[in-house]
Formats: C-alpha cells, sequence, structure tokens
C-alpha cells in the first residue's frame, strides 16, 4: 500500500518538533480527515534555515510533513512558495489514490506559515 519512502519517514520522520521564535507558524486541520498540522519556519537571508512541524494524523500525512520539510530547507522564500503537493507525492515514491489528499497539509501550511513571516516581518504588523 504504501512505498518504502512513506514508511520510513512515517516510522522516522525529520524536522519534527517546535520552533519556540519561529518566524512563521501555520496550524490546519484537515476537513476529510480531521489531521492536523502545525508548522514552523525560520528565515534567514532569504531561505528557510529550518522548518518544524508537528502533525496528527495518518501515515501519509505525517510522512508527507516530513518529506515537505526536508525538501523545503534551504530553499528561498519565492521557491518556497513554488512548492507543490505533486514534489511530495513524486518524491515519496507515489502514495494511495486516498491517500494523496493527505498530502496536500503539509505544503498549505507552509503557504500559510510564508504569509505569515511577510505578515509579520515584511509589513511589520505583529499579527
Amino acid at each position: 500500500m504504501y512505498s518504502k519512502i512513506v514508511l520510513e519517514h512515517f516510522a522516522n520522520p525529520h524536522n519534527v518538533g517546535v520552533i519556540e521564535d519561529a518566524d512563521g507558524y501555520a496550524r490546519i486541520r484537515s476537513s476529510l480527515h480531521d489531521d492536523l498540522i502545525d508548522l514552523y519556519i525560520k528565515v534567514e537571508d532569504g531561505h528557510i534555515a529550518d522548518i518544524k512541524f508537528r502533525t496528527f494524523g495518518c501515515a501519509a500525512a505525517i510522512a508527507a510533513s516530513s518529506m515537505t520539510a526536508d525538501l523545503v530547507k534551504g530553499l528561498s522564500l519565492e521557491e518556497a512558495e513554488q512548492f507543490s503537493e505533486e514534489k511530495v507525492v513524486a518524491a515519496l515514491g507515489g502514495l494511495p489514490e486516498n491517500k494523496v489528499k493527505c498530502s496536500v497539509l503539509a505544503p498549505e501550511a507552509l503557504r500559510q506559515a510564508l504569509a505569515d513571516y511577510r505578515r509579520k516581518h515584511l509589513t511589520g504588523s505583529p499579527q
């Protein structure tokens, strides 16, 4: 059902945790499966210097969060904003059709965390 890559990222997810002084943060919940992700980013010199997440959900949601964090760390903000769900699914070696929707949470949380960063740091607004 799941690729070896998905099972590895589910069993041993990378970048799990919280960034206490995060530059950007997002929390999203899936309306389909009640999966929940908190995603934190640290930005330095216009790049994602660090990314951490806490995902509560199925194997696909956790693996997709782990893979997203691996793939976007080090990217410029512009590159990170273009990051797609398709890249996650491909990097995971595919997902069962009924689990592809679980893979969209992490890229969506990333986009929201980037918007939060821009709102806080580029407009000077704390909210």
